[in-house]
């Protein structure tokens, strides 16, 4: 870990040329590094839809939390 760090530049330079570089903490490997890919395809929207559930009073806040949102005193 400590050479990772030493190193980092280095490392992230390895992984841009597109080596998959292993980073290790005691032996045990703990991170990867790999070069970014941009996607060439645009974002779909709703791609989510019917995933994710929100409760109806999600952004119903307490009113101590949400007077300090507020700036006013508690």
């Amino acid at each position: 870990m400590h050479e990772a760090k030493t190193h980092l530049s280095k490392l992230v330079e390895r992984a841009a040329q597109g080596e998959e570089v292993v980073i290790a903490k005691a032996g045990r490997p703990v991170a990867r590094l790999v070069p970014y890919v941009e996607s060439d395809e645009p974002r779909k929207l709703g791609a989510w839809k019917g995933r994710i559930w929100m409760a109806d009073d999600f952004d119903e806040l307490p009113p101590d939390i949400l007077a300090a949102f507020e700036g006013d005193e508690p």
